[in-house]
């Protein structure tokens, strides 16, 4: 197989959620945009978002103090400057949407006014968070999808698959990427002047995940490999409810059904447990939540815990979580009058690859927007409904600072072509199913919500033995997509657990056996890891 096509482009953006089509639309149409997007635009994390959008709207409620609670929840790891950044530019973000069409929930004040509806989640202190009933990412994407769909200067790619990142020259500014064309099983060239990462998280690494398939980490692994550093990726956020049911694949119940007062119980109709663990009860940051629930399945064995909003009205309960009710009603649970059963899920990576806060990572040209970059929002734990957020603020603030510089970016040079014509197809595809399978029973088990040192040294030793039999296989065959998933969850998979060995302390997502409390002897400092092929942008 060699290069089908080759394509030349202002900017190139890899992935089609909230981050990567707001900042598609912002260029276009001042730049010729091409956007890849692994399947079709809407099956990534952001449609399956059920939660809301943090701003500030209430005349009670102010920046100051989302931007407090935001870095609260992040365990003393937050980038204040980023925290603010964002805060600051969440209200417009929102009005944005409402524009572009987002029918956002609302409600009738005293005055007989419609004002959008606000309510609470983890770890905020006041009610701020936007949403439209509990399907707001699907609003937001529907949107999103179809502004793009009919706008011009962008050229939609659906069922593309980014292989790898190419850099001009050794050290050079990125100029493009090779990308596997799933349906019509050719590798294609796409050079552009400015390459933009928005890709999502890598929550597949783990064996249960809220998150849809194609969350497998491609954006931090390419970046990786073309020499930039990535930052706190020890720091995976494990939802806390997800539904328990054999046929429930990666259903997540929202948090807001414990903002809108659900309790967590041991058993039906049973203890409420939340007020050992944490003042604020249901409501506290998710890391102490999920760390709960996981404390008390494994101390009474059991297999789930039970989320019970049953004491509010039905009429409420459905009008405000039609999706959750009607997901339920399919696996025979109605909310409305019983308690559903939860556990805790990968959902978040909160770590990611360097960027400023203009989405600029160490490469010249490259950017990294939303849940793949690390900004210094999030610190050590995602506080509830900042990541769509992130997402509308960074895909904005990129894109202003692309246009700011392409006049200026030269076209990229001649690049060479894909050439497989040394390997063969596979006819092993056993192998890549068996190591997809081991890598994220080992991730659950030693790298998850609590872990040890035993455990993670158990967890390099495999990896270290799962990246070199993909490496031999990888050199060996023509590349399809399962290859260059499991090729890309093994990197991101060996950067978590590198950097979970390298903090000796307790703090936020990341919660240790042998170092049980947080370190106060020093500054708090995020974790930084740094590719051999690193070189600092002039």
């Amino acid at each position: 197989m060699t290069t089908d096509k080759e394509y030349l482009f202002d900017v190139l953006v890899i992935g089609s959620g909230a981050a990567g089509l707001t900042l598609a639309l912002d260029l276009a149409p001042s730049a010729k945009v091409a956007v890849l997007s692994k399947h079709v635009l809407r099956e990534g994390s952001t449609f399956y978002a059920q939660g809301g959008i943090a701003a500030v709207f209430s005349e009670e409620d102010t920046v100051d103090s989302h931007v407090k609670d935001t870095m609260i929840a992040g365990g003393g790891l937050c980038d204040e400057k980023a925290v603010r950044f964002v805060a600051e530019r969440a209200r417009a973000a929102i009005e944005r949407l409402q524009d572009y069409g987002v029918g956002f929930t609302t409600e009738t004040d005293t005055k007989g006014r419609k004002i959008l509806h606000l309510t609470r989640e983890g770890g905020h202190s006041q009610r701020r968070v936007v949403h439209a009933a509990d399907a707001t990412g699907m609003a937001v994407e529907t949107a999103l999808e179809d502004k793009a769909r009919h706008a011009g200067h962008i050229r939609l790619f659906e069922n593309y698959v980014a292989i790898d990142l190419i850099r001009e020259g050794k050290n050079g500014r990125c100029v493009g990427a090779y990308a596997l064309d799933r349906q019509g099983d050719h590798v294609h060239l796409f050079k552009s002047r400015k390459v933009v990462l928005a890709t999502g998280g890598a929550s597949k690494a783990y064996l249960y995940t809220s998150n849809p398939d194609s969350c497998t980490g491609d954006g931090i692994a390419m970046a990786w490999r073309a020499g930039a550093r990535v930052a706190n990726m020890e720091f995976c956020q494990f939802h806390p409810t997800c539904l328990y049911h054999p046929k429930a694949k990666s259903f997540l119940v929202t948090e807001a059904v414990r903002g809108e007062g659900g309790h967590l119980l041991l058993h039906p109709g049973g203890e409420r447990f939340m007020k050992r663990f944490h003042p604020m009860e249901e409501l506290a940051p998710r890391d102490v939540v999920a760390r709960a629930i996981d404390h008390e399945m494994k101390r009474l064995g059991l297999d789930n815990v039970w989320l019970d909003i049953s004491h509010q009205p039905a009429d409420f309960i459905k009008e405000h979580f039609p999706t959750v009710y009607m997901k339920c009603l399919e696996f025979g649970l109605d909310m409305t009058v019983e308690p559903i059963p939860v556990v805790p899920a990968a959902h978040y990576t909160c770590g990611g690859v360097m960027t400023d806060l203009n989405g600029r990572t160490d490469i010249p040209g490259l950017y990294a927007v939303g849940e793949v970059a690390y900004t210094g929002l999030h610190g050590a734990n995602r506080m509830a409904s900042n990541s769509l957020l992130e997402c509308l603020v960074f895909g904005s603030a990129a894109a202003k600072d692309i246009l700011s510089r392409l006049a200026a970016t030269p076209e990229p040079p001649a690049l060479p072509a894909w050439d497989e014509s040394w390997v063969t197809d596979s006819d092993e595809e056993v192998v890549v199913s068996h190591n997809w399978d081991e890598l994220r029973l080992f991730m659950w088990d030693y790298v998850g919500i609590v872990r040890s040192t035993k455990r993670l040294e158990r967890a390099k030793r495999r990896v270290d033995l799962l990246l070199g039999e993909i490496a031999d296989y990888y050199g060996s065959f023509k590349v399809r997509n399962d290859l260059l998933e499991m090729r890309n969850l093994a990197v991101v998979s060996d950067l978590i657990i590198r950097s979970a060995m390298a903090r000796k302390e307790s703090r936020g997502l990341h919660y240790t056996l042998d170092y049980p409390e947080a370190d106060k002897t020093k500054q708090p400092s995020p974790t930084i890891l740094t590719p051999e092929n690193f070189r600092p942008a002039p």
